[in-house]
């Protein structure tokens, strides 16, 4: 066969049209339409949260860093630091951190080992109290809520941990089918249906059996987004999830993060090491060092940026990561 006769291969699909895939094509037809429900009122929801707590976070900043960002933008911020501090005896973890994230979009947060990243998530799902500052999400300030309180609030705003943080002595489906059984609204043949699905779109298909001990690193933070979906969050916190994981699953799962995002209108905040992921995901970004932001903006401005220490840490960067 001649070079004019072969059969072109089929050309692998772009970022962008990976990302804009609906996220329902990858489940099988059986369960489709009981899944495609269960997105669509999460979206529903999403959306309307944002609407509503945008509103609510308006009338409640104060008169600090939050106020004034607020004042700058067509729409408020669902998750807010304002002024936020916090120790460990002696050791200062942040300093007067303030950042913000809108409703639907994405922040990435950056910096070096011990500034303070997986910290500012703690903060955020309540497991960690800030010494200082306010901390509001979906217009409330949460720095102060009692553990009862911050369950509500939880049910907003989920956390896929670097391990997973999967119950290890249930199977895979067990695990993403917690939060749903947890709600008691669904039948039992309809929570199955969605596990299945929900599995499907992260891509392990057909794991619901197995434990978390067989699985892979990368396998293990996608089970963990399936479970955090399960319970139609209005934001998703993601603590390193390209942390050892080979660069194919850390490609995957960037675009499975942007397709929750564009398709569903999650709010999410990346902590991550890796500049070039983080450039891939971020609205906005802030670059922690020594306890304080160094930088907080869009991409663009971050490139603009003529800051030697923000500009050292990509430099530094682009030297250990393949091309």
């Amino acid at each position: 066969m001649s070079d004019a006769e072969k059969i072109p291969e089929p050309m692998a699909a772009t970022d962008e049209e990976q990302i804009e895939k609906p996220l329902i094509e990858d489940v099988s037809a059986d369960v489709a339409p009981v899944v495609q429900e269960f997105i669509t009122e999460a979206t529903a929801a999403n959306e309307a949260e944002g609407v509503a707590a945008s509103e609510e976070s308006a009338f409640q900043a104060g008169a600090g860093f939050a106020a004034a960002a607020f004042a700058s933008e067509e729409v408020a911020p669902y998750i807010a630091f304002e002024n936020v501090c916090k120790s460990f005896g002696e050791f200062v973890v942040l300093k007067d951190v303030s950042f913000f994230v809108k409703p639907g979009e994405t922040l990435c947060i950056l910096g070096r080992s011990g500034v303070g990243k997986s910290v500012s998530l703690q903060i955020l799902m309540g497991f960690l109290k800030p010494d200082s500052g306010t901390v509001l999400v979906a217009g409330q300030d949460i720095a102060g809520l009692s553990e009862r309180e911050m369950q509500e609030v939880r049910r907003k705003v989920t956390m896929v941990f670097q391990n997973g943080a999967l119950f290890d002595s249930i199977s895979v489906g067990e695990n993403v089918a917690f939060p749903l059984r947890e709600r008691g609204n669904m039948e039992e043949d309809q929570i199955l249906q969605v596990v299945k699905g929900l599995l499907e779109m992260v891509g392990v298909a057909g794991m619901e059996n197995m434990l978390p001990s067989d699985l892979s690193t990368g396998m293990k933070r996608s089970v963990a987004i399936a479970r955090a979906l399960a319970a139609q969050p209005m934001a998703v916190l993601y603590d390193e999830p390209t942390t050892m994981v080979d660069p194919l699953m850390g490609h995957l799962l960037g675009d499975l993060i942007q397709r929750l995002k564009m398709q569903m209108h999650l709010t999410s905040i990346v902590v991550t090491h890796d500049t070039r992921f983080a450039e891939k995901l971020a609205d906005r970004l802030v670059f922690l060092h020594e306890g304080t932001v160094r930088f907080f903006g869009t991409v663009d401005e971050m490139r603009a940026s003529d800051d030697t220490v923000l500009r050292e840490f990509f430099s530094m960067d682009e030297l250990v990561l393949p091309v």
